[in-house]
């Protein structure tokens, strides 16, 4: 599917490197796992270069105010993830915004609003949506709050792409609950997200636009293939050691009422938080298959092979050059900048037909194998 711009813009891609991640003092031992490949940046790059722009690449570090503010872009399509402090991911937007540089994505407060686990969890609560019950540790010797049974589950409270999560991180007793919120106290320097553990199956909603947001049918995280001791939890690791390990089936096997609901909820999660263009939510299910939003992620990754928001439009039938031109056009419509010549058509979703189950796995190396069986 070509995409062309009648007015092509001057589009600065903005991106924190792995390989540009600061290393003062220590770290965890996936420290940095939210941070992007040059493969991602040049595969935005060149979709918005087929669309006619003209792109520049920039590290988005200390140094980037200053570029910016010499030679502003008509806009910027951001994905920095930030290195420092428990709102990194609303720091470029906020250095966009002193600029008055238009730019893709949520804006300040939704994106340090999406990082923050506990505080997500209250405003969906507040929105009458499914969240198990938490409590937040500051100190590994607090008392555990009535009505929360084991197993828990143990995260930091502001971290994203897995990190802090292992087998470790199911808790049964009490010994286990205060080694693990001690360990993610110590090592990431941040509160303790403790759950109600969700031994269900996990899915993923995307959600696409702003004034009338459409949500695409869920995708469903496969992880049986996984190694046993990493209990069936979609870890850092997984994603990155064993990303060819997941199978990943879109649209999710689940009854039509179910699919619709967790559609429902995730508009209004997108809702809840302001955020805008694109995000994605996730859900687990509990032993009986009742589902709860677990988190928004408000950048969600977009490597055309390895992130679940590209595997999940691929699956539909959605081009990746559109995914990526349709992000730069809402976020373009937002601050009335021309849009491409296909903001106005519908999307280029492919439903699959009755009895149909597509699943994807990325394969080695790089390669993503796509097949389509009879449910």
């Amino acid at each position: 599917m070509e995409i062309r711009h009648p007015h092509p813009l001057r589009v600065t891609v903005l991106f924190n490197l792995k390989k540009n991640a600061p290393h003062d003092g220590p770290l965890p031992p996936d420290a940095w796992a939210d941070l992007d490949s040059e493969a991602t940046v040049e595969a935005i790059a060149a979709a918005l270069r087929r669309a006619g722009h003209t792109v520049s690449l920039l590290e988005g570090d200390a140094n980037a105010f200053e570029i910016l503010r010499r030679d502003p872009p008509d806009i910027a399509f951001n994905i920095c993830e930030g290195h420092r402090g428990d709102a990194r991911e609303a720091q470029i937007p906020a250095i966009l915004e002193m600029l008055g540089i238009p730019y893709t994505h949520s804006r300040v407060l939704a994106q340090a609003i999406s990082l923050d686990k506990p505080l997500c969890k209250k405003l969906f609560h507040y929105h009458g949506l499914p969240v198990p019950p938490f409590q937040v540790f500051t100190r590994a010797d607090e008392p555990l709050a009535p009505g929360l049974t084991f197993p828990l589950f143990v995260k930091p409270g502001w971290e994203g792409t897995g990190m802090g999560v292992s087998a470790r991180s199911i808790v049964h007793n009490e010994a286990e609950l205060r080694a693990q919120v001690r360990y993610v106290l110590e090592t990431y320097h941040q509160g303790a997200l403790v759950e109600v553990y969700l031994s269900g199956r996990e899915f993923t909603v995307a959600v696409l636009g702003n004034a009338e947001p459409f949500a695409f049918p869920p995708m469903e995280v496969d992880l049986s293939a996984c190694p046993p001791e990493e209990m069936g939890l979609y870890t850092a690791r997984v994603k990155g050691d064993l990303a060819e390990l997941p199978r990943y089936l879109a649209p999710a096997p689940l009854p039509a009422d179910v699919s619709e609901e967790m559609r429902r909820q995730a508009i209004v999660a997108y809702r809840a938080i302001g955020a805008l263009d694109v995000a994605r939510v996730d859900f687990r299910m509990d032993a009986a298959g009742q589902p709860y939003v677990l988190e928004i992620n408000a950048l969600p990754g977009i490597n055309p092979e390895l992130s679940d928001l590209c595997i999940y439009m691929r699956l539909l039938g959605v081009p990746y050059d559109w995914l990526i031109n349709r992000i730069l056009d809402l976020a373009c419509a937002r601050y009335g900048l021309p849009t491409s010549d296909a903001f106005e058509q519908p999307i280029p979703y492919d439903p699959p037909r009755p009895g149909e189950l597509r699943i994807a796995r990325v394969g080695e190396p790089n390669r993503t194998e796509w097949r389509t069986t009879a449910i």
